[in-house]
């Protein structure tokens, strides 16, 4: 074979083989609080950051069951928090190298007083963090902990479903009801 030939079955192969890395988004509060309100999805929302060790293992299970319910028209957003110095490439990098391939977008908010109320009002600012929320049927659950995939798949089918009894509140990790 000519090296023209070599050439050209080089470069066909890396093209096929290169994983174009993700282009993040930066997000302000109000894009999340603009998600959150329209839609007939059920919409996940996890806050999350690369050094957050809990946070990281859950991902690969919402992401699996986010997918196995995309018929019902579940939606997985990860929201980064991660320091302004990780945006964008470590944040990229550590996504691709964990193949979270879904949504992802990094918050760029700095005051935790001022967003975190908006998505609970009963959040801390701890991670992880993960809203469930269907905008058509006024289901909303927050979570600020590590779910078991057990745990997310059980949320997400009394969110898919007529949760109207649901509306509103969250269970902490006592079992007990509390508002948002």
């Amino acid at each position: 074979m000519s090296l023209m030939k070599y050439l050209l079955i080089f470069l066909l192969f890396f093209a096929t083989t290169t994983v174009h890395a993700q282009k993040i988004p930066k997000w302000k509060i109000t894009d999340i609080e603009s998600l959150m309100n329209r839609g007939d999805s059920v919409l996940v929302i996890n806050f999350w950051a690369t050094f957050c060790k809990p946070c990281v293992e859950e991902i690969p299970d919402f992401i699996r069951i986010s997918k196995k319910y995309a018929k019902q028209k579940v939606r997985l957003q990860l929201v980064s928090i991660d320091l302004p110095s990780s945006y964008p490439a470590k944040i990229t990098a550590f996504a691709k190298k964990s193949k979270f391939n879904t949504n992802i977008a990094w918050l760029n908010e700095t005051n935790a007083d001022y967003f975190c109320p908006k998505i609970a009002t009963r959040w801390s600012g701890a991670i992880p963090a993960t809203l469930i929320i269907n905008p058509k049927t006024g289901y909303r659950k927050f979570f600020e902990d590590q779910l078991k995939p057990e745990e997310f798949e059980m949320e997400l089918k009394l969110a898919i479903g007529d949760s109207k009894t649901y509306h509103d509140h969250s269970i902490d990790r006592t079992g007990k009801h509390q508002n948002k």
